[in-house]
């Protein structure tokens, strides 16, 4: 139960649906009672706010703060050993990022953007890394059903040329504080190179930290594309600034939360 009335909260919280429902609170309030300073504090608030986060500019700023914490791995190849902070990993732990289920599609296309990002990220890692394991997490979906999360990596990774052998599945895994507790459980004190999206990155950092794992940063997925701000982009709006402003409401209402709580 916490964990939906966790996941319903964080959905009312981000720009779109907070913005609409002030937009429309002030608007019910001008329209059906006397209230009408407020109702114009409200409507204006929330028409002021969707157009903050759908700017390309704010959006992209906002995420950059998260992104930028930490950098990318760079490009391995067979000829050069990879960075000793990445050689001395023994768990390459790819978190979930969401996926759909489709009967006839393969893996790959059910995965989300984001997830398909991951996964790719890690198998490049872990074929550098020939005594490391790949850890992949996700659960079932609840409301569709089907193969879990972790199942689908499982089968991307195969299809790109890990052995079976060398993958570990967590699928009980809901969120991901809990990601980092089974990865405590399956790692111990062993270093990991931890994956997932750039702007997911310091929080899942600071929960793996928490839980005493020896991590190290592998961002992938990037949404500030590309990362540096031109004067341009705070003339411009679109859906993709939206999204941006989107993940990194989400993430910073995510870590204050942790915060809060003495998890992070």
């Amino acid at each position: 139960m916490f964990f939906w009335c966790k996941k319903v909260v964080g959905f009312w919280l981000m720009p779109l649906p907070f913005s609409l429902v002030l937009i429309v609170t002030g608007l019910l309030l001008l329209r059906f009672t006397g209230r009408r300073i407020l109702g114009r504090i409200l409507a204006v608030c929330g028409g002021v706010w969707l157009l903050a986060c759908g700017n390309v500019g704010f959006g992209t700023w906002l995420v950059r703060g998260l992104e930028g914490q930490f950098p990318a791995q760079p490009v391995l190849n067979a000829e050069s050993p990879p960075p000793p902070a990445l050689s001395r990993c023994h768990f390459v732990a790819v978190l979930g990022g969401g996926h759909c289920v489709q009967s006839g599609w393969s893996a790959n296309q059910q995965l989300s953007a984001s997830a398909l990002a991951r996964i790719v990220e890690g198998v490049r890692l872990v074929r550098q890394l020939p005594n490391a394991k790949l850890v992949v997490s996700g659960p079932l979906d609840d409301r569709e059903g089907g193969p879990t999360h972790a199942a689908l990596y499982h089968e991307v990774a195969l299809a790109l040329g890990v052995a079976d052998g060398r993958i570990i599945q967590i699928d009980t895994a809901r969120d991901t504080e809990q990601e980092a507790l089974a990865l405590r459980a399956v790692a111990g004190g062993k270093p990991v190179a931890l994956v997932t999206s750039a702007w997911h990155l310091p929080r899942a950092m600071a929960l793996c930290h928490v839980q005493g794992l020896d991590v190290l940063a592998c961002p992938t997925d990037y949404a500030a594309r590309p990362p540096r701000l031109r004067p341009t982009d705070f003339l411009s709006w679109n859906l993709g600034g939206l999204e941006r402003s989107t993940k990194a409401v989400y993430e910073y209402i995510g870590a204050s939360w942790s915060w809060l709580r003495g998890r992070a």
